[in-house]
């Protein structure tokens, strides 16, 4: 009888996850991001998509503080405190380093933080918080050429029911108990992060910004882009720490958190599509009743 190791067993694990995680339809085909790539968008498609991912990224913070609290060793936690307080607003800060923000002199301070010049490696451990750091102040930065002010966006009231399915879904999730669950809808959304789906957004964005008179600041958009896909590599790292660690490892309730949580990733995009659809619908339908002949 053939003795199997732990990287037999480690690696027969990623497979099924390639195969029951990442074949997923948000991960491979997101209808809605395809389309926001190349779309010449209207002012009210980014007005709409805007205030739906800030009631996204203000829940992502509650979500994070259930996961620091159900986190299942010191170290997990440490992990989870690391995303919630760099969100919150304190810089990544790399240890030989003594500044958390790169770029020429004069481009930045630590009193006007420019995500463009923000570092993405580090810890926030000795390092620095600023208000202007926060995530959500970014996001809000991009919103205001657009008229939107802090009153219209990042409260669950803005959100539309499939929205808020997926806030509460992220937090059902992340705020569980049984730290696997929690870890499985966690490793979910961070290689959903870094499918590529920032890009695609990145790319609208610009085609849109540069059709009006002032220029839109994407910096909340490409910093996370690259963030993530500088995580991406290390996801694995961080799962093989925890499918070997004290406890037993549950595979099926790993790739069954993990499964649910890109169900309510889809629903957010699907949200997003059906409003999209709609409103150009009746844009349509407006636009052929005034050129009909009468």
């Amino acid at each position: 009888m053939r003795f199997i190791s732990d990287r037999e067993v480690f690696d027969y694990f990623k497979q099924r996850i390639k195969e029951e995680l990442f074949t997923h339809p948000v991960i491979t085909n997101n209808a809605y991001c395809n389309w926001f790539a190349d779309a010449t968008l209207t002012k009210p498609d980014v007005i709409f998509f805007t205030k739906q991912f800030s009631v996204f990224s203000n829940q992502f913070t509650v979500a994070q503080l259930h996961k620091v609290i159900n986190a299942g060793t010191l170290n997990e936690m440490h992990d989870a405190k690391e995303i919630l307080l760099n969100e919150l607003g304190v810089l990544f800060k790399k240890e030989d380093s003594t500044y958390h923000v790169h770029g020429e002199a004069g481009n930045t301070t630590l009193e006007t933080i420019d995500p463009q010049y923000v570092g993405i490696e580090g810890s926030v451990e000795n390092s620095t918080f600023r208000f202007k750091a926060a995530h959500f102040e970014w996001l809000l930065a991009f919103a205001k050429p657009l008229g939107l002010e802090f009153k219209d966006i990042g409260k669950r009231k803005h959100g539309t029911p499939y929205t808020l399915h997926f806030c509460d879904e992220l937090i059902r999730l992340y705020s569980n108990e049984n730290h696997i669950v929690g870890a499985g809808a966690s490793f979910a959304v961070e290689n959903w992060a870094a499918s590529g789906f920032w890009k695609q957004l990145i790319q609208g964005l610009e085609n849109f910004s540069e059709r009006q008179e002032e220029r839109l600041p994407l910096a909340f958009f490409t910093w996370h882009d690259k963030l993530e896909s500088q995580h991406a590599s290390h996801t694995w790292n961080e799962l093989k720490e925890l499918y070997f660690g004290e406890e037993k490892f549950d595979e099926d309730a790993f790739i069954n958190a993990g499964t649910e949580m890109l169900n309510g990733v889809q629903a957010f995009w699907t949200g997003l599509q059906l409003d999209r659809v709609a409103r150009h619908a009746v844009a349509m339908e407006a636009f052929t009743h005034f050129s009909s002949p009468r």
